[in-house]
């Protein structure tokens, strides 16, 4: 029962972090633009990036950059999890043949 239970907090681990990795990630670069662009002759540069920054997360959104946030953000923690399934059985494989 141990067992399930390690396995059941290390999946729910792995899903929240790889939640949070894009969303800090994505979210980190567009509050560092703004800071960026108080350089001379930058700020037409910034407001480029993150403008298509806002019409890549628009595309995976419907039309929405927060909606495209959440459906790459979803994504990563799916992909996440699974790939904590797959090492967990891995695990479990190497210690029978050993």
């Amino acid at each position: 029962m141990a067992i399930f239970t390690n396995f059941l907090r290390s999946v729910l681990l792995t899903i929240i972090f790889s939640f949070l990795a894009p969303m800090l990630l994505v979210g980190g670069v567009l509050f560092l633009l703004p800071l960026i662009g108080y350089f001379p002759g930058l700020q037409e540069l910034t407001e480029a990036i993150a403008t298509q920054i806002m019409h890549f997360l628009a595309t995976f959104g419907s039309g929405s950059p927060l909606r495209g946030l959440f459906v790459i953000s979803l994504t990563c923690s799916f992909v996440g999890a699974l790939f904590d399934m797959y090492v967990y059985y891995r695990c479990q494989i190497l210690r029978i043949d050993s």
